[in-house]
């Protein structure tokens, strides 16, 4: 007599279909998993900058949070997030927008104080974003890095109570005692802040 052939259940064929749609990064018990619950903005990738470039805090409780410092990178996505995982580089920021799709990669935790601005005071109070690209470069900076960057500036701000105005949401040239130009003329001002309060 013949068996009877045992067929996978329509359920465990949907869970399985289910679980082969997941980014491996999303996959339940993968490190990958563990790590995107580390992120303060959704979609986020983790990449941790070295522990010696950053304080670490707890804020907003430490020290109020009342900007958010506008940055460019002066090089690559992949040579910034280097930099930032150097730990002789003391340098970083909270986050880091990548020019050609607006992907954006969380170094350090929003409770915690990146070395971005050059002021104590002002690293102490802000979350620091970087874009990739060069100030005198308009073409790195793409509608998708506008779109991407203004949509976490607008949760930030939503998150912590910051206005979304110009006087709140800051170059790094404005920073007292700085001795940096970016993001520079070429950055749209206008439409940033016109995007972020659209986001």
């Amino acid at each position: 007599m013949e068996r009877a052939r045992s067929f996978p259940s329509r359920r465990l064929l949907l869970k399985a279909a289910a679980l082969a749609a997941l980014p491996y990064s999303l996959l339940p018990g993968t490190r990958a998993a563990a790590q995107a619950a580390d992120v303060d903005f959704p979609g986020a990738e983790w990449t941790q900058a070295s522990t010696s470039n950053y304080t670490a805090s707890n804020r907003p409780t430490a020290y109020p949070l009342d900007y958010v410092i506008i940055h460019v990178t002066q090089a690559t996505y992949f040579d910034t997030l280097s930099i930032f995982q150097n730990p002789q580089k003391k340098v970083s920021a909270h986050y880091l927008v990548r020019s050609a799709d607006g992907h954006v990669a969380q170094c350090v935790r929003e409770h915690n104080i990146a070395w971005h601005a050059g002021n104590w005071d002002y690293n102490t109070r802000s979350i620091g974003i970087e874009h990739e690209g060069w100030v005198d470069q308009p073409a790195y900076f793409t509608n998708a890095l506008y779109e991407e960057s203004a949509k976490l500036t607008a949760a930030i701000c939503t998150r912590y109570g910051i206005p979304k105005d110009r006087a709140h949401i800051i170059g790094h040239f404005e920073v007292p005692g700085t001795d940096h130009t970016d993001p520079g003329p070429n950055w749209d001002w206008t439409r940033y802040i016109r995007l972020v309060n659209f986001a």
